[in-house]
This record gives C-alpha cells, structure tokens and sequence, in this order.
C-alpha cells in the first residue's frame, strides 16, 4: 500500500497485540531477572554469573546490531525479512528445552551448556532489533506511535502475567528438576512460533522504489553525522550510560530477595506475573506521556522507575516490599520499549535510519554493559549485596538528572543530517 491509513494502523495494531502477547507469554518462562538468575544458581553456577545474566543479555543483543543494520539498509521486503530473522532465536531456544527437559543434566558441565545456548539465542535477538524496529516504522503512524507500542506491550503483560502463573504451576509440580524449567523452555518454543507467525497479517506502507541505495559509505558517514554534529544525542547515551547500573542490579534482585526471606522457588513465577503486568502499565503510561508531553518525558519516567526500584530494594522489609521491588522493575522496563524507541525514530526524523540509531546507541552502551557487570560481579563476591545496590543506585540518580536537565526532546530539534 502507498500510505498507511489509520484503519491500517488499527488493524496492525490488533496483530501486534497477537505477537506481543505470545511473546509475553513465552518469555515468562525465561524471564532475565528472575527465572534465568534461579536457574543458573538451582545449577551450581557461581552468583557472578546469575547475577551478570542481564547484563550478558543487553551486551550480547547489542553486538551483532550494527551489522544488521548494514545489510538491511536497502530491505524492500520488511515483512518477509522481520518473519525470517525471527526464525534465527528459535534453534538455541528448542536445544536447550529438549536437553534439559529429556536430559536432565546437572553441574557445572549444564550451566555452562545453557550459557551456550543463550549466548545464541540473545545474538539472534540483536540481529532481529534493527529490522524489527524498521518493521514498525512502516506498520505505524507517527503521530500515534507511542500509543500503538504502549497498548502492544499490554498484550504482552497480559501474555506474561498469564505465563507467570503457569510457571509457578509447572515449577511447583512433581516434574523434577531441571525438566521443569526445560518444559518452560519448549513452551517459549511453541509461543514464539505463533508470535513470529502473526506478522504476515501486518499491512505495511511502501518503500519509495526510486529511493538511492544506500551504501556501506554513506552508512558510516551518517553515523559520523549524529555522533559529530547532534550534541543532544551525545547527553542522550551519557544518560543510557549512566543507567547501564541497572544491569547487575536487574539479575541480583531476585537472588537478594531469596536470600532475605528465603521464599520457594516457584515464587519466582508470581513475582514474574507481577513484574510483567506492571510491564504493561508502564507501556501504556509511557505511551501516552509520549504521544501528549514528548518521549522524552516518556524516558525519564522510565528513569525514575529504575531508582524507585532500587530504592524499595534497599528498605525491604517483608515479602510485600519484594513484590514492589518488581512492581517498579516492571514499570521500568515496560515504560523503556515504547519510550527508546521513539526517541530513537524522532532522533531520525523523517529521512533518518531509525536502523542505525538503535544499533549505534546499543553498540555504544555494550562496554559500558560489560565494565558493569564484570565490577557489579566482584563487587557481589567481595562485599555485600546491600553496599553494591547502594553504589549502584547513586549511578542511577545521575542518569535520571541528566536525562531531566540535560537532554531536550529531539521531537522539537534540528533532526539528523542524512545523505539523500
């Protein structure tokens, strides 16, 4: 189609809702900040490694972006592409389900062959990041885009909610361990399959024919441009610097409230559900505040959520507290979806690769990533867990005020210099 309708973009919003739900589902079942941290600890892994699992998760998404973004500069077909990347986290992910749940290995030779199989399925999420979120560029409109992600991520907190539930009820069971989590693994198999399949019912605008291929050259030349030219976006990813402490804080939440109040293990699923239907409260608020106010605002809510979480962390008192601690986690990972990426497609304008944007910002926080959670990792093994949230914490307030009284909404700058 020439142009997206705003029939078409309620129409792709119902089949986002589909993919966003299956997703949820799915990933509640291999949820980075509490299911992974417990599963690598139930298998003997040093807490150095469960702790540095989120972290891992973001370095390795963003390791293979830039490269994605290079050869999908000239995609014509974006649906058939985002349906084919897709397919690429869905070998590791069944690998792993079918070992440990027929399998059943133990020791340090099985969570060592987990970490294989999640080292591939995250690359394949970084490769799948670029072409998603041109993906959505040409499935939206502008003007209702916060929106469209914020109602998205609802079906996705719903998903996970749902998933939460099943999982306390599979890890509650009589499947022993580890076949438990391996059966959770082949039901993110299943769900990620119906998710992926849901894009074929997108309708999506054209791509200009007569638009100049873009080459290699010109690709880095406008990384040079906004790097170089766009002071606004440099304050932008020292404030995402500032909060890649979230990352060991992320992993260790789940491990330090275990600690503390010892609950069962198949409390895990609960506080899942718990962190993925705030998940979804956060996406529609930042939704909105970005569509109303600017997407920016829309970030430093997400800002404030990350301290706020810390800061429940640090004055838990009970099992209650604990959930709040995900209550906040959840707001600020659900608000984070909806409000990056439209700061990234408002950083581009319209002429802009939102494509290469999303991968440089990403490319630029992975050491940042790493140096936090190799020091957040000896730090957990030197002192404790309480010292370490506290040092954290303190780099996240820095974050959150520059992002508040350093950086603009782009929506209202000169937008980024593009070769044409």
């Amino acid at each position: 189609m020439a142009k997206l309708t705003i029939s078409d973009h309620h129409h792709n919003l119902t089949f986002n809702i589909i993919h966003e739900f299956f997703f949820g589902f799915g990933v509640a079942f291999h949820d980075v900040s509490t299911i992974l941290p417990l599963f690598l600890t139930l298998l003997g892994a040093p807490i150095s490694v469960a702790g540095s699992i989120a972290g891992l998760f973001a370095i390795l998404i963003a390791a293979p972006q830039l490269i994605s973004a290079i050869i999908s500069r000239n995609i014509q077909n974006v649906k058939i592409s985002t349906v084919k990347i897709h397919l690429t986290i869905l070998p590791p992910i069944f690998l792993a389900g079918f070992v440990f749940a027929f399998f059943m290995p133990t020791g340090p030779k099985a969570w060592i062959f987990y970490y294989i199989c999640f080292v591939f399925y995250a690359l394949g999420i970084g490769l799948i990041i670029p072409i998603w979120s041109n993906f959505l560029r040409h499935v939206t409109k502008r003007s209702n885009r916060g929106t469209f992600l914020g109602i998205s991520f609802i079906g996705n907190s719903i998903g996970g909610f749902i998933g939460g539930i099943v999982v306390k009820k599979l890890l509650s069971s009589s499947i022993p361990f580890p076949a438990n989590f391996g059966w959770g693994f082949l039901i993110l198999f299943f769900a990620l399959i119906i998710s992926i399949s849901s894009f074929l019912g997108f309708k999506v605008k054209d791509i200009q024919t007569n638009q100049r291929k873009r080459t290699i050259k010109d690709f880095i030349h406008e990384t040079k441009s906004i790097l170089i030219t766009n002071q606004n976006f440099r304050r932008y990813v020292y404030s995402r610097i500032l909060l890649t402490a979230q990352f060991p804080a992320i992993s260790l939440y789940a491990v330090y409230s275990r600690d503390m109040f010892y609950f069962d293990i198949s409390d895990a699923g609960l506080l899942t559900a718990t962190r993925l239907i705030a998940f979804g409260f956060g996406s529609i608020i930042a939704g909105q505040i970005g569509d109303r106010i600017g997407h920016k605002a829309a970030m430093t809510f997400c800002f404030a959520c990350h301290v706020f979480t810390m800061g429940v962390a640090l004055t838990a008192q009970s099992m209650i507290w604990i959930y709040g601690i995900f209550v906040c986690l959840g707001l600020a990972q659900g608000a984070f979806m909806p409000a990056a990426m439209s700061l990234v497609f408002d950083f581009a304008g319209k002429k802009g690769d939102n494509k290469m944007i999303m991968a440089l910002i990403d490319t630029i926080l992975s050491p940042f990533i790493l140096v936090a959670i190799i020091l957040g990792g000896i730090l957990s093994e030197i002192t404790s867990l309480v010292v370490l949230f506290q040092i954290l914490g303190v780099f996240m307030i820095a974050g959150l005020l520059t992002i508040v009284f350093l950086v603009r909404d782009p929506h209202h700058q000169l937008k980024i210099p593009t070769n044409q």
